[in-house]
């Protein structure tokens, strides 16, 4: 089952894509977010089409106490909007520190500040989608698990 993960921006929606067992995350692209909401949505979704995606993760801005980040209620709309069009599930997950995991990440490649910038949102997809997954794998784990 092919997931589809997503750290959505003002300026730019990172993509990450799982493998088709749902094991790892792999960065895709990076959407870059001009006019309309529904140019961003079409991009997705034919993205989701390409890769036969039966869910989307959306990563959800938390504060570091657990409340909604103000962007969050925005994410939220686009997430109802998106699992309307796409026809599959479309879940939340908490993105807290993603973005700066994978800043770390690329200054430790030493990659310039130039092409970070460009990665950066793929990088934070990547860490969004590889989260649900470890946390799905975990909780498969526990439920199979005998006493």
């Amino acid at each position: 089952m092919r997931i589809l993960g997503l750290d959505l921006g003002e300026k730019r929606i990172g993509v990450a894509l799982s493998d088709p067992l749902g094991w790892t995350a792999q960065g895709l692209q990076v959407i870059p977010v001009s006019g309309s909401l529904e140019n961003s949505i079409a991009s997705i979704q034919r993205i989701a089409r390409q890769y036969e995606v039966e869910r989307v993760i959306v990563g959800l801005p938390r504060n570091m106490d657990g409340s909604l980040s103000p962007v969050a209620k925005k994410i939220k709309e686009f997430a109802g909007l998106l699992s309307k069009r796409l026809g599959i599930p479309v879940e939340m997950y908490d993105e807290r520190l993603t973005t700066r995991a994978a800043e770390r990440v690329l200054l430790e490649a030493d990659l310039s500040r130039s092409r970070r910038r460009k990665v950066i949102d793929k990088m934070a997809a990547v860490f969004i989608l590889q989260g649900y997954l470890d946390a799905l794998a975990l909780k498969d784990k526990n439920e199979n698990r005998l006493d």
